[in-house]
């Protein structure tokens, strides 16, 4: 069993620059693919990006590509999304997934077996 814990929210200003982590806890994480997901008040949880361990690569949302950037950290047994140009509509709460078998191009959150508590991003104008 893995755990996930995410840090690295917070209140910024647009335009401004952040950086979440999610720390793997109990196992190394290098073979799980892994997801960023979102959830806004009153919004359904959205898909914002993933990573797959083998073969590696990335994934993104159109509402965030070229703006936030995923990576990963083996030595750390951690995953970064990378986030720049904040706008307010990138407030949520922030959480990454992980599985060994579901790809990180995947938008359904209900197929991810392991998830964080959740960060909170706050974006104001």
């Amino acid at each position: 069993q893995v755990s996930l814990v995410e840090s690295g929210g917070g209140s910024v200003q647009a335009g401004d620059s952040l950086r979440l982590s999610c720390e793997a806890i109990g196992r190394t994480f290098s073979r799980y693919n892994v997801g960023w997901f979102r959830q806004a008040p009153g919004k359904v949880r959205e898909y914002v990006s993933g990573i797959n361990w083998s073969p590696p690569s990335t994934f993104y949302a159109d509402s965030v590509k070229g703006r936030f950037t995923i990576s990963r950290n083996s030595a750390q047994n951690t995953v970064f999304l990378q986030m720049t140009n904040l706008r307010p509509e990138d407030t949520a709460v922030y959480y990454c997934a992980a599985d060994q078998y579901t790809m990180a191009y995947t938008t359904d959150a209900s197929v991810y077996r392991h998830w964080g508590q959740g960060t909170q991003v706050s974006v104001s104008s």
